[in-house]
This record gives C-alpha cells, sequence and structure tokens, in this order.
C-alpha cells in the first residue's frame, strides 16, 4: 500500500483541485444521487465538498422513485443531461452496460480498497464505477479486554477460532460471558449471517447456504454463543451495553457503535471482523460514482469523478455523510473520536489481502424482508433451539430456493453470477 497523503486541516478548506485536473469544465454538471439526501448532508456537499471542484456542480439527490425514472428515461431517449451519478452498488449494477468505461482517470497516488475496485468492474473488463464512500460493520472492544489477548493474537487480523478462544478465556477470567451480539428484535443479526459468516466458511450467501462448509460455521458461532450475554436477545444497539458495561467485545453496524466511541474514546477500540477458511467475510453499504454513456461532457463528468476520489474530497465527504472514505485518505485528528476509530478499522478490514465483500442482497424487491427472515430463522433455530444444524439448513435452504426463484434474482457476490435466479445446491 502506497503512503498516505497527508491532509490539510478541515473539510470546508479542501484544496481546489489542482491545475490540468479538471480540463476546462465550464458548463454546469448534473450530480444525479440518491445519497446524501437530507437537507443538512446535501447542504454540506454543496458547500463543503463540491465547492473546491473547478468547475460548476449542481447536486441533486433525489429518492430512488425520481432517481432511477430519470436515468431511466435518458437511457431510453440516449441522450441526457446527467454527468454524474452516484448511488449504491446494487442501483449501479443494473445499468452496467450503460456507463462509461472509468479505467482511464488517473488515481496515481490514492489506493483505493482493491476488492471494491473488482466491485465497480460489474462483472465485466472495465470500470464501469469508482468506489465513492462507505458504512460497514466492525468489532468493538473495551481496553479491559485486551489485557486478556493471547499472545501472539493480531487484533486487526483475528480468525474466528481465535476470537472464539479469546472470548473462552474472557469469560472464565472475569466469571461471566462478555461477547456481545445484536440479536434482539431492532438488531442486524441477518447482516452478519448473510455478509460476514457464511461468506467467511462457505464463500457464499446463498448457493452454499447448507453446505459443510456453511455447517462449520454455525458449529464455530454455537460455541462463540457460549461466551455471549444471554442478554444479547435484547440487544438492539451494541453501544448501549458496552458503555454498560455487560459486554467487553462485540460486533455491530458503525452507526451502533458510535457513540461508544464518542462518550468514552479512551475506552474502546474498534477492529476487524474475523476470517474465516474462505476469507474475512464482510458487508460494505458501498455506494460508487458512474458516467452515463449519454452524459453531455464526458471528459468534464471524469475530471468530477477523479475530484471526489482526493484524499481532500474524500474526508469532506465522511464529514458530510457520516459515510467513511474508500480510499487510504488520512483522517485529520480533529474527526470525532468514533470516525477515527471506526474509520481505521473499516480501512484495515477492506484494504487487507483476505478481504471478501458480501454485497447486500440485489434484486429481491419486496421479497427482502421475507429473506433475511431465513437467516434470522436459521439463527434462532440453531443458537437459540439448539437444534440440529443440518436439518435446519436443509429445511431453511427450501425456503430461500423458494425466494430466489420467486424473486428471478441472480446471484451477487460473493456467489458467483448466475443465468436466471441465483441457486441454492
Amino acid at each position: 500500500m502506497t503512503s498516505r497523503t497527508r491532509l490539510l486541516a478541515s473539510a470546508a478548506l479542501a484544496a481546489p483541485l489542482m491545475i490540468g485536473l479538471a480540463g476546462t469544465a465550464s458548463a454546469q454538471l448534473l450530480f444525479w444521487s440518491n445519497q446524501a439526501a437530507p437537507i443538512e448532508e446535501t447542504q454540506a456537499m454543496r458547500e463543503q465538498v463540491l465547492s473546491g471542484f473547478d468547475g460548476e456542480v449542481d447536486f441533486q439527490p433525489q429518492e430512488t422513485g425520481p432517481f432511477i425514472t430519470r436515468i431511466e428515461a435518458e437511457l431510453e431517449a440516449g441522450s441526457g443531461s446527467i454527468a454524474v451519478v452516484g448511488a449504491l452498488h446494487g442501483e449501479l449494477a443494473n445499468y452496467a452496460d450503460d456507463w462509461v468505461d472509468l479505467s482511464g482517470i488517473d488515481l496515481s497516488g490514492i489506493t483505493v480498497a482493491p476488492a471494491f475496485l473488482e466491485l465497480g468492474m460489474l462483472g465485466t473488463d472495465e470500470q464501469k464505477y469508482l468506489p465513492w464512500m462507505q458504512a460497514n460493520y466492525v468489532m468493538a472492544a473495551n481496553v479491559q479486554a485486551l489485557e486478556y489477548l493471547p499472545e501472539g493474537y493480531d487484533i486487526n487480523a483475528l480468525s474466528y477460532d481465535e476470537l472464539v478462544n479469546w472470548m473462552r478465556i474472557l469469560a472464565e477470567e472475569t466469571g461471566s460471558p462478555k461477547f456481545g451480539f445484536p440479536a434482539g428484535p431492532q438488531g442486524l443479526k441477518h447482516r452478519f449471517f448473510q455478509g460476514f459468516l457464511l461468506p467467511s466458511y462457505a464463500g457464499s450467501t446463498v448457493t452454499n447456504f447448507r453446505s459443510e462448509e456453511a455447517v462449520a460455521g454455525w458449529e464455530m458461532f454455537r460455541e462463540l454463543w457460549q461466551y455471549t450475554n444471554p442478554a444479547s436477545t435484547n440487544y438492539g444497539f451494541l453501544q448501549e451495553p458496552l458503555l454498560a458495561g455487560d459486554v467487553w467485545v462485540g460486533f455491530d453496524h458503525v452507526a451502533r457503535l458510535a457513540e461508544a466511541f464518542n462518550q468514552q474514546p479512551e475506552n474502546f477500540v474498534a477492529f476487524p471482523a474475523p476470517a474465516g477458511p474462505m476469507g474475512r467475510g464482510f458487508m460494505p453499504v458501498l455506494a460508487g460514482l458512474a458516467i452515463p454513456a449519454h452524459a453531455p461532457d464526458i471528459d468534464a463528468s471524469m475530471a468530477l469523478v477523479q475530484y471526489m476520489m482526493q484524499p481532500e474530497t474524500q474526508v469532506a465527504t465522511l464529514l458530510a455523510t457520516n459515510f467513511f472514505p474508500v480510499t487510504d485518505a488520512e483522517l485529520p485528528g480533529d474527526l470525532p473520536p468514533s470516525a477515527q476509530a471506526l474509520g481505521a478499522a473499516i480501512t484495515a478490514m477492506t484494504s487487507g489481502d483476505d478481504a471478501l465483500p458480501a454485497l447486500l442482497p440485489v434484486g429481491l424487491g419486496d421479497l427482502g424482508g421475507q429473506f433475511n427472515q431465513v437467516y434470522i430463522d436459521a439463527f434462532e433455530r440453531i443458537i437459540l433451539a439448539n437444534q440440529d444444524i443440518g436439518q435446519v439448513l436443509e429445511e431453511q435452504a427450501n425456503t430461500l430456493r423458494s425466494l430466489m426463484e420467486q424473486a428471478n434474482a441472480p446471484c451477487w457476490l460473493p456467489d458467483e453470477p448466475s443465468e436466471g435466479p441465483c441457486p441454492v445446491d
């Protein structure tokens, strides 16, 4: 990885783009996005993020309906005024054939997480979009727990087996289980199984749902559950039991850990999710930047995308949206403690050699809730009811297969591309 670029002060002072980077962008560029839609975020994007660009930008965030309607209308017409599109991976993937190849944009001196660059190719040999910003899920620990970390364990490169052993030691030495998991009604437990456990053990979210490798992953989690605070079945946001001291180590979305780091920054550390036999599975909420093939000025659009990838702009975007950089941009010291700690953990997790991104479900439409329930039911039956793992996965696989066929949803990463519904072997 290249040396990190030293940043200048705050986002409001983000430096104008270097001469030659933006070319001679004279016409106003329409930045069409479904991100940063809240008024405060929109204003910050316009005044703090885009003000340093050498050209005029009209940033227009939209709700999903109008956002898609205009894109599809311009695609159908074969012409339009949208210069740059900013959206989530799954939305950009729907129009892969309609984006310009961005591989010619000069990113020298900027390191983008390789796994994200690959996602931006959308299964082609072209860079269909460039990663823009991300949210994610990470691990958090009370610094007291580090005293029980076995010698030789690297907290930034743990395996699941090492996590289980660490939690065993912690429980035995302190007299009670100290691991926390958001298993309550409002917890995001299904995202852990979809994006972390199954990918790390089976290299899959859907196709290998009932494989022997998936069984091994559930066996590991069953062992980990022995050292998990029983109150976890009530936890929605893990920051609360962390602050209360009921949990010393846990997993959750960064937004649901932030207050622990902001209130007691000296008491907590953040670190990547563990790795399994197939790699370090993680589920990014990844937004990207694409340029429609019919954009009015392709060169000016590319200059804007290049500007958005600069370290200063990436940090300005973090301050505006609370989404983290996708590059190795160095975070300034005056960021909130949560942004500093959680951002560093995300970077370590997503840029490692064993990084294995598992995307949010794509193409399920209004069946998304039923899809999530398959994983929730598996957890409740296997872990809470202690039912046979193989039998549960066999039965849940039938439900999952039916859902994929009903939605006619093709596979998404980490599963291999499919013709038609993603298969459940």
